[in-house]
């Protein structure tokens, strides 16, 4: 009885090291030491990821420019982290949930969501530009954790109604010091809810260091304290993010419940265009970085199998650069915005306090008109 019970308890702790199936120059690395098996994706899936990782990063920085244009008001970048936001979002279904952070925008447009849309929030048009019924998607969450309550209420929800969706929620580092962290793991596990938390840690919460943060040895052995399976993998590693996705996303739709991952990876911008990311980090600590690249990995075992050449590189680059033209073009269009609508979707039986408030500004935009 014993020896059962141990079992258990070591299947649900991560690889001692994350999980890692190319290396940083593109080569394939023998596993060794993982709690479980992965298996290569094929060449098919990795040409998938390779084009929609370029088109993301262009994205990514084009979304970052129009911060100092005046078109964005602030915009976290996902730049270096292509393979976690690229490789999660590819590996669900359109009937599956996405809990987003405001850094998930790369994730967002991975999913298929316009670019405008996903830009609304931070442009402050409105609370959320895209339909998050129609896209399974809900809005992108600035506050730190709860998103991962309502994913474990979701996911709970498409189980009890016999669906094998599963809902996949995203979160930083700095997050699973959050008291909604833990809430929502514990509930997950107890009620086998299917969702995948998918931490991206990318060493800092805003400025401060993982050291700071917590003293355990990987985020990922968070996950046995709650009864949830965990693995942690090398999040640069698109392959890698891709396989072990694969592995949680069966142990979810099996109906074994929630699956934590701690994807290692590194943001090479600020945390915003308003942080200075030079008073908590070293040049050379992001230069170090730059070669773990997860387009380039990819590219380079593509090349080495004959499955891309010069020229699906370059007409892939055109298009990215294409979308990057079209989004600056429709950005420098000024939306028309009803003052109004800021009262929409707040509650769904408007508060005494709201209605008044909303008879406060219409009186203003009346006198307004008038004068």
């Amino acid at each position: 009885m014993q020896t059962t019970a141990n079992a258990a308890q070591q299947a649900l702790l991560p690889s001692p090291n994350p999980v890692q199936l190319l290396d940083p120059t593109g080569a394939e690395v023998e596993q060794h030491g993982t709690v479980r098996d992965y298996a290569m994706p094929d060449a098919g899936r990795l040409r998938q990821i390779w084009r929609q990782m370029v088109i993301g990063r262009r994205f990514d920085i084009q979304a970052t420019a129009l911060t100092k244009q005046g078109r964005l008001a602030v915009y976290p970048s996902s730049r270096g982290q292509e393979a976690c936001q690229v490789g999660a979002t590819m590996s669900i279904h359109p009937t599956d949930w996405m809990f987003p952070t405001y850094r998930e925008s790369m994730a967002l447009v991975t999913r298929g969501i316009d670019p405008i849309e996903v830009l609304s929030l931070l442009r402050g048009d409105s609370h959320c530009g895209y339909d998050p019924i129609a896209t399974h998607t809900a809005a992108q969450c600035t506050p730190l954790s709860t998103q991962l309550v309502h994913a474990a209420g979701a996911a709970y929800g498409e189980k009890r109604r016999g669906r094998d969706s599963v809902a996949l929620a995203f979160i930083g580092d700095g997050a699973t010091s959050e008291g909604d962290f833990h809430e929502a793991l514990n509930f997950a596990a107890v009620f086998e809810a299917p969702v995948i938390f998918f931490v991206q840690n990318n060493k800092y919460a805003i400025s401060v260091p993982l050291s700071k943060q917590t003293k355990a040895p990987a985020l990922a052995y968070k996950g046995i304290g709650y009864g949830i399976r965990a693995e942690q993998v090398d999040g640069n590693d698109p392959a890698a993010v891709l396989a072990v996705m694969d592995v949680a996303l069966e142990h979810c739709r099996s109906g074994k419940g929630p699956f934590l991952i701690e994807a290692h990876t590194y943001r090479l911008d600020a945390h915003t265009n308003a942080d200075d990311a030079t008073r908590y980090r070293s040049a050379d600590e992001v230069t170090a970085w730059l070669d773990r690249d997860p387009i380039a990995r990819v590219e380079a075992w593509l090349k080495s199998r004959g499955e891309l050449n010069d020229d699906i590189v370059a007409a892939t680059h055109a298009e990215a650069e294409s979308l990057a033209s079209d989004l600056r073009d429709r950005m420098n269009t000024d939306p028309t915005v009803d003052p109004m609508s800021l009262f929409d979707n707040v509650f769904a039986t408007p508060t005494p306090q709201l209605e008044q408030l909303r008879g406060m500004v219409q009186a203003e935009l009346s006198a307004e008109a008038q004068a």
